[in-house]
């Protein structure tokens, strides 16, 4: 069975940082594209990163382009999104997906997805 476990979700205030992780199990994601999504309370589910398997190319929304830095080490089936100078407009579900076989963009192109973890910034 394919889990994706995201952590690191918390209650920050604006200008502080937080590190999501999220450990796969059950597959070996390492040769796959893996992404972070996110949805805000009433909102839909919009696209934040995404890394390649070998970490040679990285994607952004622009929203959070300058702030947000994805990697992933695949010798842990671990994709990490390290979150820089967090806004109270970043307040959302994160969540991570696998396995992308369309655009990297789009959530329909991900087999995998995670429970989600809470990020929560205030003002």
């Amino acid at each position: 069975q394919v889990q994706l476990a995201e952590s690191g979700g918390g209650l920050v205030q604006a200008g502080d940082s937080l590190r999501l992780s999220c450990v796969a199990s059950g597959r070996n994601f390492s040769s796959a594209t893996m992404g972070w999504f996110r949805q805000a309370l009433g909102k839909e589910r919009e696209f934040v990163s995404t890394i390649t398997w070998s970490s040679s190319k990285t994607f952004y929304s622009d929203s959070v382009k300058g702030r947000f830095t994805i990697s992933r080490d695949n010798a842990k089936n671990t994709l990490y999104l390290q979150m820089d100078n967090l806004k109270p407009e970043d307040t959302a579900v994160y969540f991570c997906a696998g396995l992308v076989t369309g655009a990297y963009y789009e959530e329909d192109s991900y087999r995998y997805w995670g429970q989600g973890t809470q990020v929560t910034v205030s003002s």
